[in-house]
């Protein structure tokens, strides 16, 4: 049994040395053979461009497939860029746009601020000559008109052309007077005052002192004025019969009354004080005679010339 382990033990180890020497015997063969083409490769001159030829198709392609990559690579990159040079461009636009629109609205801003000026301006030259206005139209109301009186004052009149009534009205407006008009019950008509015509209407009046023509209406509450300016025109000399009619219709005790006259070129002659004698308790001031077409500052300068009191 012995002999049989042993000579089995045996065979194995010849089997590993026979096969370590294939092995060398290989990597020996192998080697011979690489040195033999070195050899061959650097001794042969006709063999190294078959060497070239074979090796450049392959580094060709190899720089073509680089290259491709390359441009592969770079195309998004070109796309990108285009469309950022685009973005800028966009931005650069809307930037200019910007720009115009806030030139356009600083000008309008700068018109709308000048017509603002220009409106004020106007506004304060209004405002000025307006002040300047009412100025002038104060100092002249203060130099035509006494001062603010409480008395109540009437001016009454009796005018048959309307010469007269026109003076009236210039010292009711002046002292912010009642005006009252003696009217005819029958109104006179231009036969009435022919005074060359001995039977007219307003010759036979004058020639009787006691005519008392008729007047339509009358004065309501005469009592509460103080002050009472009584006008008429001249006829022969003396006052219309009409305002004899008037002065004996009230009770003038305590007032102070006023005459003023209108004629063609005589003067108030004895017409007041025939008129103050129908009256009673009344103080007459003198009178003044006046053309009609006397303005009311002329008007109005006899008028302050009384140094009427107001109270």
């Amino acid at each position: 049994m012995k002999k049989i382990i042993a000579f089995l033990v045996s065979l194995g180890m010849l089997a590993s040395f026979s096969a370590c020497g294939n092995t060398e015997n290989q990597t020996e063969q192998t080697s011979a053979a690489e040195t033999s083409a070195a050899v061959l490769t650097f001794d042969e001159d006709a063999a190294e461009p078959a060497a070239d030829i074979e090796t450049l198709p392959t580094e060709t392609e190899a720089s073509v497939s680089e290259a491709e990559e390359t441009t592969d690579e770079e195309i998004p990159t070109a796309e990108t860029a285009a469309e950022e040079l685009q973005t800028t461009a966009a931005q650069t636009v809307t930037t200019a746009e910007t720009a115009e629109t806030t030139q356009a609205v600083s000008a309008a801003a700068a018109t709308q601020i000048s017509e603002a000026v220009t409106a004020t301006q106007a506004a304060t030259a209004a405002a000025a000559q307006a002040t300047t206005a009412q100025t002038t139209v104060t100092t002249v109301t203060t130099t035509t008109a006494p001062e603010v009186q409480e008395s109540k004052i009437l001016v009454a009149y009796f005018s048959a052309t309307n010469t007269t009534k026109g003076v009236a009205e210039h010292i009711a407006n002046g002292l912010n007077a009642d005006i009252y008009e003696i009217v005819p019950e029958t109104p006179y008509t231009a036969a009435d005052l022919n005074y060359n015509d001995s039977k007219s209407r307003s010759t036979i009046e004058m020639n009787d002192p006691n005519a008392r023509p008729a007047i339509s209406g009358s004065v309501e509450n005469m009592g509460q004025y103080d002050i009472i300016f009584i006008g008429y025109p001249i006829w022969w000399g003396e006052a219309p019969r009409i305002v004899s009619t008037f002065m004996e219709s009230y009770d003038f005790s305590g007032k102070t009354i006023v005459p003023f006259c209108t004629s063609g070129g005589s003067g108030m002659g004895s017409s007041a004080k025939n008129l103050e004698k129908l009256t009673s308790g009344a103080e007459w001031l003198t009178g003044k005679r006046l053309n009609g077409g006397d303005s009311q500052d002329t008007v109005m300068k006899w008028v302050n010339s009384l140094e009427l009191e107001f109270e």
